[in-house]
């Protein structure tokens, strides 16, 4: 019995080892397959977006804009399935060497188990049975061997029950790697067909740059026109910011000075500020629905690589007549209406501020207290070109964040 006890042994310890390997690997899988759903949503929003606008003549930036975020997209659902059908390569492996070791274990055991019933037929016989009770040496040694002949009836029948498990099991994972094959080959399949949207993404990016390049010193300057007046007005709303901390520090008769970069709380202003803070990664969306276009901070052109963009915040695409909404409970501390620019609403949330930038219409004014998701204003419309784009920054006092830091699944 020893050695089919060893048998026994082996064959649970493969079998929890694989069942921790797949239980660790198929949570990678629904990790995987949760970014690849995100990224289709990505693709479909841009998608959306691009067809609804399809009326307006846009110009060359906006459709390299648009073609650099759709191919970023693309690029990032080909790693990710990539990975995915991987991943299956290795759990199909693992699960082929471990179905392999299971049939050779459940073999050697099956024989050990025949060579036993075999042997415990031979013994059936009742004579057989009280010659071994009878040829005890005293009563003792008897009484131990009938209790060794209901053990080793009962040894009999667990072994038994546990071939039947085993080979339950091993069915199983027979069925689980037709299934990884075929969710492997759908995976496959799926990416080529994405690879033939990116190259025809591609080419038509090509061919938009070489037209671009035909006349790069002009859209190059449009780039950084563009800049400049982006630049101007974050100045104004830094002005704006360290005037409201100076207010700030007068009124709680702290000394003011110009070198003052942090507001002065009240205990209310402490909370929101906390709370705020507390929701860090979990904010809802400015817009119900969108796609940002240019993140935050310092990045090439996509017109002329050597023209640096400097983003205080993020350029936010999404529908005409889009509502903009509060992403946290706060106070509209400014409103401000620049000269070649649409309006801009400033929120104060303690020592943090939110700033949404080229409404078209305002819903709030200064001093309005607002609820997080408040409706505050629609996003302007350039009639042009049909693009809706919403520029949203985030400040902790006079620095600014990644607003991606603090929207969820941005």
């Amino acid at each position: 019995m020893g050695k089919t006890q060893n048998y026994i042994f082996l064959f649970l310890s493969a079998f929890l080892l694989s069942t921790t390997l797949s239980f660790s690997q198929s949570s990678k899988q629904k990790e995987l397959e949760a970014r690849r759903v995100e990224l289709r949503r990505e693709i479909q929003k841009i998608n959306a977006l691009v067809s609804s606008n399809k009326s307006k003549e846009k110009s060359q930036v906006t459709l390299i804009e648009e073609l650099n975020y759709k191919v970023s997209v693309r690029r990032n659902l080909i790693k990710v399935t990539n990975q995915q059908a991987n991943l299956l390569t290795r759990e199909i492996n693992n699960n082929q060497k471990e179905i392999s070791s299971f049939r050779e274990e459940l073999k050697v055991l099956k024989e050990n188990y025949a060579k036993m019933i075999e042997q415990s037929y031979k013994n059936k016989n009742k004579h057989s049975r009280i010659m071994f009770l009878l040829s005890s040496n005293d009563f003792k040694q008897a009484y131990k061997r009938i209790q060794y002949l209901n053990q080793y009836t009962e040894y009999q029948k667990e072994q038994g029950e546990i071939i039947k498990e085993k080979t339950k099991d091993l069915q199983k994972a027979n069925a689980l790697l037709l299934e990884q094959k075929k969710e492997k080959n759908k995976l496959i399949a799926e990416n080529k067909l994405v690879q033939k949207e990116l190259e025809i993404e591609m080419k038509q990016h090509e061919t938009i740059m070489n037209a671009i390049k035909k006349d790069l010193s002009k859209y190059a300057a449009q780039v950084k026109d563009k800049q400049r007046e982006a630049d101007k007005i974050d100045r104004e709303i830094d002005k704006i910011i360290r005037e409201e901390i100076a207010k700030s520090n007068k009124s709680a008769t702290v000394k003011s000075t110009s070198k003052a970069v942090e507001f002065t709380l009240t205990a209310e202003a402490k909370a929101l500020a906390k709370d705020f803070l507390g929701n860090k990664g979990k904010l809802p969306w400015p817009v119900e629905k969108g796609i940002v276009k240019v993140r935050y901070g310092k990045q090439p052109s996509p017109i002329d690589r050597s023209v640096t963009i400097n983003s205080n915040g993020v350029r936010i695409s999404t529908e005409k007549n889009a509502k903009v909404r509060a992403v946290f409970a706060g106070e509209v501390f400014r409103i401000i209406a620049p000269k070649r620019s649409n309006p801009a609403v400033l929120i104060k949330h303690g020592n943090y501020i939110t700033v949404y930038k080229n409404l078209g219409k305002l819903s709030v004014k200064v001093g309005d207290k607002v609820s997080t998701k408040q409706e505050i204003g629609e996003v302007f419309t350039n009639p042009n070109t049909g693009e809706t784009t919403l520029s949203f920054s985030v400040y902790k006092d006079t620095n600014t964040q990644d607003p991606a830091s603090w929207i969820f699944e941005m």
